[in-house]
């Protein structure tokens, strides 16, 4: 499934539905990536201080992938891409 997300809580939501969706619980993610449960729950908020390293573990775990490309809509505002 693809999902366009442009903001960490998009990011966040967008790995949590991937979880839900493979039936795993924060629990289970967190025991298959070494990781703590809230370390799970952090990234799935979007907070600020996840580390790219542990997204990119996460998405591994989860058989995603990240794809950099342009945006699909151009804007002079950059608030206005949000």
């Amino acid at each position: 499934m693809e999902q366009i997300a442009r903001t960490s809580m998009q990011i966040g939501a967008a790995l949590r539905r991937c979880r839900r969706s493979s039936g795993l619980s924060q629990d289970a993610l967190a025991a298959k990536t070494k990781l703590r449960q809230a370390t799970i729950s952090a990234l799935e908020k979007g907070e600020a201080d996840t580390r790219l390293h542990t997204l990119i573990h996460v998405m591994a775990a989860l058989g995603l992938e990240m794809v950099i490309r342009e945006r699909t809509k151009a804007a002079d505002n950059i608030e206005d891409v949000f």
